[in-house]
């Protein structure tokens, strides 16, 4: 990696790790009794942070898909599910803006395919993004189609809307959608299309009669088999997990405490390796999350003293937070007696899997 691409890997990293922080600030703030003023303040910088990191994660993904390409994590995934998810993502956002969103699902309700949801909701949304940006009343049609074949399905997904096509039948290009309706569309805009090319399919822009755009993608997915079905791997609750927090970062252990507290665990923390190993004494602590780079002990010195405890406390699941998470440094972490890595800035959805993994044969429970 050359100089420029790790300051860029680093830099852009550091300011999602920071709007994570304000995020969570901001929603423990919107819990607390306030004005109406003060409440739209916070609404405010939570919805200037969300901008700021999706501004950034378009950034990153794009930047991907010029050098090295896109990652794809394909996983089975109900279609019909799908469909209600990118819905119920956008419906608050278009009624907001005095919208409505038509979202169908045309397909077997029980379908299943082996695809990357995500990357597939980043599509909708970027094109859903930019429909709505055209529209200042009336309704957005977005409809995911499901059509057999053989072993595979075509997926036909389409957004009509009210953008405007101002240089006659020519789609818009990147840059005068930017002028149009703004970096975060534009940015996504483009991820989505690059996404669609990275899948093998296609995308076209058609006119809408009399005004408006549908904009319209193909791609073709394998069935997923019918034996896979998605496990859960944590045990009903007779209490909440309790989960020591480890990290320096004061901001970092804010988002990690807010996310152990939407996942229905409970927490304490610890601000260096030193005082993780005299907490993790105790043997209070169903899981433990600890930061890598600390000052007095890191968290693979602190892992090695923890797994010399004994009894229970020595065996207590230990996940990595890092923001160094290639294969060779998980290598390392897991080779020191840690139970897995969920990489920095954290996603829920992320950190969600490694309570799942590591939670689900004990006495505690997450949500």
């Amino acid at each position: 990696m050359s100089l420029p691409e790790f300051f860029f890997e680093r830099v852009t990293s550091e300011i999602h790790q920071q709007m994570e922080g304000v995020l969570a600030l901001a929603e423990r703030l919107s819990r607390h009794p306030m004005g109406a003023d003060a409440q739209a303040c916070v609404a405010g910088v939570a919805e200037a942070a969300c901008t700021v990191r999706q501004i950034l994660a378009s950034s990153t993904d794009l930047k991907s898909a010029a050098t090295d390409g896109l990652t794809f994590t394909l996983e089975p995934k109900r279609l019909a599910d799908l469909a209600d998810e990118i819905h119920g993502r956008w419906q608050d956002r278009a009624l907001a803006g005095g919208v409505t969103l038509l979202f169908s699902y045309d397909g077997d309700p029980d379908t299943k395919v082996l695809i990357d949801a995500g990357r597939m909701g980043q599509v909708f949304d970027a094109f859903i993004a930019q429909a709505l940006a055209g529209v200042r009343r009336g309704a957005v049609e977005a409809t995911l189609r499901a059509v057999p074949e053989g072993d595979q399905m075509r997926l036909e997904g389409s957004v009509r809307g009210g953008a405007a096509r101002l240089l006659g039948e020519r789609a818009l290009d990147i840059r005068e959608i930017e002028a149009l309706f703004g970096l975060e569309t534009a940015l996504g805009v483009a991820l989505g299309r690059q996404i669609v090319q990275a899948m093998k399919g296609d995308v076209r822009v058609d006119a809408n009669v009399g005004a408006g755009e549908t904009l319209t993608f193909h791609i073709v997915a394998d069935r997923a088999p019918e034996e896979v079905v998605a496990s859960e791997t944590l045990v009903q609750p007779d209490r909440a997990a309790h989960i020591l927090v480890v990290d320096d970062n004061a901001t970092n252990r804010m988002v990690a405490e807010t996310l152990c507290e939407m996942f229905d665990c409970t927490s304490e923390s610890a601000v260096d390796g030193v005082e993780a190993v005299d907490a993790a004494r105790s043997g209070r602590f169903d899981l433990i999350l600890m930061d890598i780079k600390m000052p007095r002990m890191d968290g693979v010195s602190a892992t090695r003293e923890i797994r010399a405890l004994p009894g229970l406390a020595g065996r207590v699941p230990i996940i990595a937070l890092t923001a160094n998470a290639d294969p060779e440094d998980a290598a390392g972490y897991l080779k020191a007696g840690m139970n897995g890595v969920v990489e920095k800035p954290m996603k829920p959805e992320n950190l969600l899997r490694a309570l799942q993994e590591n939670l689900g044969g004990g006495d505690a429970v997450a949500a």
